[in-house]
């Protein structure tokens, strides 16, 4: 079947996405594959994953995103700033402040300019070892986890998916590497995105991600909004943070007024096409 597609990047974070309001999708059986097949960068389009932009239930639109190894995921930052972009650019919704549904929160998107959206990504949670989400004013923010006989220190948040932060002084180690062994340690039965994460002063930080499924990515924006979440805890820097990432930067304010993350940033698009994809016996 052929599918038209359209793909889009925030920093560098990019995703195919498919408007599920224009065309026929896959059967649910083979959305996973289908993302694995589409997301390849050498036999398909290439993108650190695919989103679906479907009609909701509750809201008009609802956003499903899948990593780039056909796992599910409950959010994404950046590709919810793409998904705003377009539904406002192509007429599916005609207000600048907009609802979107996720897996675990209804998220409310903010069109900026014509490059610049901002999502109000809702509080952040502390997870603790059962996977059960807590208030974050109550939580116990320094955990530890052993790989190889090394400690290391993390401060664990949802941002409506699951991340370890770390703070660490430079790069000057195997990141890809550490990063995989700590989305699979066993203190996380669903995987982690683990955060990387530098400080430069009390409004202004450095990130590097892994993101669960993906590997590492140029951005991530509920990886940007869990380090400062971190990093105010920690007692590093205000809550009003430029992050800079591999691909860009991301501004992120934690409102001590409703306890909810604004992240703003850019959303660009890349090309549109035409992807053939067999559905599997």
């Amino acid at each position: 079947m052929d599918i038209e597609f359209l793909k889009m990047h925030g920093l560098g974070n990019d995703y195919i996405f498919l408007d599920c309001f224009k065309n026929k999708m896959p059967e649910e059986k083979y959305l996973p594959h289908l993302a694995k097949a589409i997301s390849d960068r050498h036999f398909g389009v290439g993108g650190d994953g695919l989103v679906l932009i479907m009609p909701g239930e509750k809201e008009k639109l609802r956003m499903r995103i899948f990593n780039a190894d056909g796992s599910e995921a409950e959010m994404c930052g950046n590709a919810i700033r793409c998904l705003g972009r377009y539904v406002y650019d192509s007429g599916l919704v005609n207000e600048k402040d907009f609802p979107v549904e996720t897996a675990k929160r209804i998220i409310h998107c903010s069109v900026i300019d014509s490059h610049n959206l901002r999502a109000d990504m809702g509080a952040p949670y502390y997870i603790d070892n059962s996977g059960e989400l807590k208030e974050i004013a109550n939580m116990d923010f320094k955990k530890y986890l052993t790989i190889e006989d090394k400690e290391y220190s993390y401060t664990p948040v949802s941002m409506g998916n699951p991340h370890a932060v770390l703070f660490v002084p430079d790069y000057n180690f195997n990141l890809h590497e550490v990063g995989r062994q700590i989305e699979n340690h066993s203190d996380f039965p669903n995987r982690t995105n683990v955060e990387f994460v530098q400080i430069y002063s009390r409004e202004e930080i450095r990130m590097r991600v892994w993101e669960r499924g993906s590997g590492e990515t140029l951005a991530c924006g509920t990886g940007a909004s869990a380090s400062v979440v971190a990093s105010v805890l920690n007692g590093f820097t205000d809550r009003e943070v430029l992050v800079h990432l591999n691909g860009g930067d991301l501004y992120i304010e934690w409102s001590q007024r409703d306890n909810h993350i604004y992240l703003m940033g850019p959303a660009e698009y890349t090309f549109t096409g035409t992807y053939y994809y067999e559905e599997q016996s």
